[in-house]
């Protein structure tokens, strides 16, 4: 199975038909190499579009990375999808952000599937700061205790802070934003938001991803529209490979 690519956009035939039981996060849904096959497409699309400068990762590190947070993380639902967790981890390994900041990071593994290329049995490269938000007090707790058991030690850390804050205030460069919070009204339109509280902060060719492109599309109108916006970014690609999407953006 193969993907198409068009009009700034990367589908797999299966996107729609791709399911995962959100509470079990760790069931294979496909061969591996059939995985391995669709996220190589995606990040080849991304390179051909110049969002990321190569496509290649190291597959053996994100598979002790993906086993280490099988034993060590307590999730309780995610719609993070296998094909997600390897692509973010993906563009994580390649971009090697010295500093990176996950929004919405729930019960830290939207977290860890950035900051593991970073951090943990299957990091590849040595971070300056790897920094997961949630505004929810004991989410965050949770999450702190989850990355603790998978990367003691490591330069991670999880903030329980509203993003938009957090992000206004951040003391440095940001190499890598990603997105996956929701507002009390606004709902993931808090993306823009968020966003525009980093814009500043955000170095010359640093990523930013937002989940639920697909999924949450309607809501996120006003911020596709934004980092699709040449003047504003110097690309753009939503990555639809389930019902969820990741829309990949370069400063």
């Amino acid at each position: 199975m193969t993907g198409e690519r068009c009009n700034g956009e990367f589908r797999t035939a299966d996107w729609d038909t791709y399911r995962m039981n959100t509470r079990e996060p760790f069931v294979e849904l496909e061969a591996p190499e059939a995985e391995i096959a669709l996220v190589d497409e995606a990040l080849a699309a991304l390179k051909d579009a110049g969002i990321i400068q190569r496509s290649s990762y190291d597959q053996a590190a994100f598979e002790a990375h993906r086993e280490a947070v099988r034993e060590s993380f307590e999730i309780p639902w995610t719609a993070i999808s296998p094909r997600r967790e390897r692509l973010i981890w993906a563009l994580n390994a390649i971009q090697r952000p010295a500093r990176m900041i996950a929004a919405g990071v729930f019960c830290g593994f939207t977290f860890i599937c950035n900051a593991g290329a970073g951090a943990g049995p299957g990091a590849v490269y040595e971070p300056e700061d790897l920094v997961g938000i949630e505004i929810k007090a004991d989410e965050a707790e949770r999450a702190d205790r989850n990355v603790q058991a998978f990367a003691p030690g490591s330069r991670t850390r999880i903030v329980a802070a509203d993003a938009r804050t957090f992000a206004a205030d951040y003391c440095g460069t940001i190499d890598l934003l990603y997105l996956d919070a929701s507002g009390p009204e606004s709902g993931k339109g808090i993306y823009l938001e968020i966003l525009e509280s980093a814009y500043e902060r955000l170095v010359p060719g640093a990523l930013v991803l937002a989940h639920n492109s697909v999924n949450s599309a309607e809501r996120l109108a006003q911020y596709l529209s934004f980092v699709r916006d040449r003047a504003k970014m110097a690309g753009s690609m939503n990555i639809v490979m389930d019902n969820q999407g990741l829309e990949v953006s370069v400063r």
